[in-house]
């Protein structure tokens, strides 16, 4: 016997032609309208690219700030003190601290999303480098969690950074969302991401570099999206 879900993501299919290339807002509205679950579905793009990622000079990968955050709360801890301290709780962090902070981590603490230090502090966050590491939880300069500009980092963070890396088979996987956000806040942020894809183009990249791109919810099926519709519109 059929459960509800698949009866609703059934007739979502029924919905969707396989052989179209939806228009973003197409794609997106489809989506939101049909997703088939009760709870609130996270809104993911796969993105092929004509990229050979074996290759060290056609790695894509980047973060950025979406304009509608992922619609979801972002716990992020700073390693920090003195000013720098007061700036992060100021800014909303979920926890702050040093030594202390190191010790709770040592304890088995992990309740948190992202981790950012000033650079004064590595020296203490690499206490916990083999806890942090393998979870993706490290600070790190290249993605900005290393830094003195803790307000504005922690506030950006707090709010969805959108990190993303082109896979083995060159595809891009991310969430730009969730149904809730509303067709028009989707659409933007995915737009952003598209954007930011276009600027990391590698200079080897040849031929076409957009060469698919699938939208989902975390329950639904996929939408095909027009690519060409994608990037005339992309921020």
């Amino acid at each position: 016997m059929m459960s509800k879900i698949g009866k609703k993501l059934k007739a979502a299919k029924a919905k969707i032609d396989k052989n179209k290339k939806y228009s973003v807002e197409e794609a997106v509205t489809l989506l939101i309208e049909n997703a088939p679950a009760k709870f609130d579905e996270s809104i993911d793009v796969s993105i092929r690219l004509g990229v050979d990622p074996k290759q060290s000079d056609e790695q894509v990968r980047g973060a950025i700030a979406l304009p509608h955050g992922l619609g979801k709360q972002v716990r992020v801890i700073v390693f920090a003190k003195g000013p720098k301290e007061q700036e992060a709780k100021d800014a909303g962090a979920f926890f702050t601290g040093s030594d202390e902070l190191v010790e709770k981590i040592k304890g088995g603490w992990l309740d948190f999303d992202k981790a950012i230090a000033t650079p004064d502090m590595m020296a203490t966050v690499a206490k916990v480098a083999k806890i942090l590491g393998p979870r993706g939880l490290m600070p790190n300069p290249k993605v900005g969690t290393v830094t003195m500009k803790v307000k504005e980092t922690v506030e950006t963070e707090v709010k969805g950074k959108l990190a993303f890396r082109v896979e083995k088979a060159g595809i891009v996987h991310a969430s730009v969302g969730r149904k809730s956000m509303g067709v028009d806040k989707i659409k933007d942020n995915f737009l952003t991401l598209v954007g930011a894809l276009s600027k990391a183009k590698p200079s080897s990249s040849k031929g076409v570099y957009f060469q698919g791109m699938d939208l989902s919810s975390t329950m639904g099926p996929g939408v095909s999206v027009d690519t060409s519709d994608a990037t005339s519109k992309m921020i």
